[in-house]
């Protein structure tokens, strides 16, 4: 699913497909978006580069985080 060799970072490859599950509603608002551990497993990455891929969805106003985990923003 990820294309570690080609010429797109890795985190934006992740931002790309969760942007796009957000979109679709796959992740509808309010919903809770799997673990860090659970999505760097799934898309055999670093934890950092899951971490990385988030911040920008953050800073898209498109997720929050709590101590609870990450969820999608309400619209």
């Amino acid at each position: 699913m990820i294309d570690h060799d080609g010429p797109v970072a890795p985190w934006r490859q992740i931002h790309a497909i969760l942007k796009a599950r957000i979109d679709s509603g796959e992740y509808p608002p309010g919903g809770r978006l799997p673990s860090i551990v659970t999505m760097a497993q799934d898309f055999g990455v670093a934890l950092t580069t899951v971490r990385k891929a988030l911040g920008a969805l953050k800073e898209d106003g498109l997720v929050v985080t709590s101590p609870m985990g990450t969820f999608v923003a309400k619209k």
